[in-house]
C-alpha cells in the first residue's frame, strides 16, 4: 500500500556541528532534552526500549524515562514483566528517543541493571496514589481473560491499604541503562542527516565519531 501523499516526513534542521557539541554525551543529551521540553509537553521522555531474551528474541515497547544522571537513564517496571525477564537473561538493551517533529533522535545502547531499593522507593513515593495502587494490581505481561480482573485486583489493593500509605511492592522497581554509546541524529535536507556517536576510548574518555546517514 502506498502511503498518503500528505504525510510529512521532512523535518530538516540546521547542521549539527561537532565542535559545538558537549564533550560529555549526558551534557549533550540534557541540552537537547531541555530544549525539546521547552517547546513540547507531549511526553518528550517517552522512549522505545529494546531488549532481547537469552535466545535473542527481540522485544520493543514504549516506556517513560523518569530519571537520568551521569550514571545513566532510569525507567520503572514490574519485575515479572517481559522486559524484566529479558533483562534477567540478557542484561543489555537500547533506548530510542524519537523526537520526530523536531527532526532529532537519540539512541542509547548499553548494559541495564536494577537500581537500589532505596532509589526505587524514592521515586515510588512521588507517584500519585492511583499509580501506586496500580503497581500492586497488575501482574504485568501475564495473560488475563477480562479487564474486570484488573479492576478487581485494584479494588483489593484499595481495601488492603485503605488506612495508610501504599508500600513499595517487592516486585516493582527501577532499571538503569548505563550507556556504552550514545548517538545523536539530526535531520538534514536530501536525507543527508547528521549523526554523531559518543563512545569511550581505551582510557575511558568519550570520543565523538561522525557516522554516515
Amino acid at each position: 500500500m502506498t502511503l498518503p501523499e500528505h504525510i510529512r516526513d521532512d523535518f530538516s534542521q540546521g547542521s549539527l556541528d561537532p565542535d559545538t557539541m558537549a564533550k560529555d554525551p549526558i551534557e549533550q543529551f540534557e541540552h537537547w532534552f531541555c530544549e525539546i521540553c521547552s517547546v513540547d509537553s507531549d511526553a518528550p521522555n517517552a522512549v522505545s526500549l529494546a531488549t532481547a531474551s537469552g535466545l535473542g528474541v527481540p522485544s520493543v515497547r514504549t516506556v517513560l524515562m523518569k530519571l537520568y544522571d551521569a550514571k545513566g537513564f532510569v525507567f520503572f517496571t514490574n519485575y515479572t514483566s517481559r522486559k524484566a525477564r529479558d533483562l534477567e537473561e540478557n542484561p543489555r538493551g537500547a533506548m530510542l528517543f524519537p523526537w520526530v517533529r523536531h527532526g532529532r533522535q537519540v539512541i542509547i545502547r548499553g548494559s541495564i541493571s536494577r537500581i537500589s531499593k532505596s532509589e526505587s522507593l524514592k521515586y515510588f513515593l512521588t507517584r500519585n496514589r492511583g499509580s501506586q495502587l496500580g503497581a500492586w494490581a497488575s501482574d504485568q505481561s501475564s495473560a488475563i481473560s477480562t479487564r474486570g480482573i484488573l479492576e478487581s485486583k485494584l479494588q483489593e489493593a484499595e481495601q488492603k491499604f485503605a488506612s495508610g500509605e501504599v508500600p513499595l511492592p517487592s516486585f516493582w522497581g527501577g532499571y538503569r541503562l548505563e550507556p556504552e554509546s550514545i548517538e545523536f541524529w539530526q535531520s538534514q535536507s536530501d536525507r543527508l542527516h547528521d549523526r554523531f556517536e559518543y563512545t569511550r576510548d581505551t582510557s575511558g574518555e568519550w570520543v565523538i565519531t561522525r557516522l554516515a546517514p
